[in-house]
C-alpha cells in the first residue's frame, strides 16, 4: 500500500464529445453514451457513482485525450438516460448487459474499467463476469454493496457528521427511525411528488454533506436539483433494498477472476461515505492490485488529492509503468 497526501495537479483542458447517442435498451429504457479524446486511442469506459449520479463532463478530464478513446455513459435511470429515475428493470444484471450492448455497439475489444463509489462495485460485478472485456481497473473510493456498509450509510456516518444526520432522521417519526431505508422508501416511491421531492432532497443533503474532507457548497448545490435528488434518492434505495442485486460477499469471493490484470485503488482515508477499511478488504483479497491511500482526502474524485491520484494512475496506465506488485506483495511507501 501507498499513502499520498494532496500534491498540485491539472486535469487535462475541457473537451466537447466526439459523438453521442441514445442506445435503446428494452421497451423502457433509453440509454446516453459518448465518445470523447482519440478515436483510435486506448478505450477506457467511465462508471459513474450513484446509482443515479449520471456522468459529469469532468469526468472526460481524467484522461489524455490524446491516447484515450474516452467513452462516458448514463446508467438505466440516470443523467440523460431515460426515464429518469426509474426503477422497473433495473437491476445489477441489466447494467452489466448494458455494458457489453454499449462495448460492442461500439467494436471495442477491451476496455480499461474507471469507476468509483457505486462505479466500483459495478466495476467489479462486470469485470468479474466478463475479464475478457477488461484490460485493467482505477477504482476509486470502493463499495462492495455488504449489508454493513448499508448500515453503516445510513447510521454510522451520523458518528462523523451528527448535524447531517440530525437533519437526514427529522422528518420521520420516532417509530420510523429504526428502519431508515423502509422510511425513505416509502416516502420516495409514494403517490406524493411534493413527498418524493423533499425526501429525495434530504436524502441527497445528508450524503452531500458527507462526501468531503472539508465542505464544498458548490457541489452539495449541484446535487440538490429535484430532477437530480430524486434520480439519485430513488435508485440508491431501490439498489440498497436489494443488495445491490448481488450474493453476500460476491464481489470478493470472485475476485480470483480478476488477479491478472493490472489494477489501482484510490481510497481517501477519511473518506466517510465508503471508509477505507472495504478498500483494505478488497486489496486482501487482491494483493496484486495496487491499493493508493490518500491521506488528506475523503471520498468524492474531485478532492486535491483523490484528483491527483487518479490522473496519476491514467497516466501510468498510459505509460504502460508496471507500477503494480506482480509478487503479489503489498507496497509500502
Amino acid at each position: 500500500m501507498t499513502t499520498t497526501s494532496p500534491t498540485a495537479a491539472k486535469p487535462y483542458p475541457p473537451i466537447t464529445p466526439r459523438r453521442s447517442g441514445m442506445l435503446p435498451l428494452d421497451d423502457l429504457h433509453s440509454m446516453y453514451w459518448e465518445e470523447s479524446g482519440n478515436p483510435n486511442g486506448v478505450p477506457v469506459v467511465v462508471l459513474h457513482g450513484g446509482p443515479g449520479s449520471g456522468t459529469s463532463p469532468l469526468h472526460r478530464r481524467f484522461f489524455d485525450p490524446a491516447y484515450y478513446r474516452i467513452v462516458l455513459f448514463d446508467q438505466r435511470g440516470a443523467g440523460k438516460s431515460m426515464p429518469l429515475g426509474e426503477c422497473r428493470d433495473n437491476t445489477t444484471q441489466l447494467l452489466i448487459a448494458d455494458i457489453e450492448r454499449l462495448r460492442e455497439m461500439l467494436g471495442i475489444a477491451q476496455w480499461l474499467v474507471f469507476g468509483g463509489s457505486w462505479g466500483s462495485t459495478l466495476a467489479l460485478a462486470y469485470g468479474q463476469a466478463h475479464p475478457q472485456a477488461c484490460s485493467g481497473f482505477i477504482l476509486r473510493g470502493v463499495f462492495l454493496c455488504t449489508q454493513a456498509e448499508i448500515d453503516w450509510f445510513l447510521n454510522g456516518m451520523g458518528w462523523f457528521f451528527p448535524q447531517a444526520h440530525a437533519l437526514f432522521v427529522a422528518s420521520l417519526a420516532p417509530v420510523e427511525r429504526a428502519d431508515l431505508l423502509a422510511a425513505y422508501s416509502r416516502r420516495l416511491f409514494s403517490d406524493n411528488s411534493s413527498e418524493n421531492i423533499e425526501a429525495a432532497r434530504c436524502w441527497n443533503r445528508y450524503e452531500s454533506s458527507c462526501l468531503h474532507l472539508l465542505p464544498n457548497p458548490q457541489e452539495e448545490q449541484e446535487l440538490d436539483t429535484p430532477e437530480i435528488a430524486l434520480s439519485v434518492g430513488r435508485l440508491e434505495v431501490h439498489y440498497f433494498r436489494n443488495a445491490g442485486f448481488l450474493a453476500p460477499d460476491q464481489l470478493v469471493r470472485n475476485v480470483a477472476l480478476l488477479q491478472h490484470l493490472p489494477a489501482v485503488i484510490v481510497q481517501g482515508r477519511y473518506d466517510v461515505i465508503c471508509p477505507p477499511a472495504t478498500a483494505w478488504r478488497l486489496h486482501q483479497a487482491w494483493p496484486q492490485a495496487r491499493l493508493q491511500m490518500v491521506d488528506d482526502a475523503g471520498h468524492s474524485a474531485f478532492e486535491p488529492g483523490i484528483e491527483a491520484a487518479l490522473l496519476a494512475a491514467t497516466d501510468q496506465f498510459r505509460d504502460r509503468q508496471d507500477f503494480w506488485p506482480a509478487s503479489g506483495k503489498v507496497l509500502e511507501n
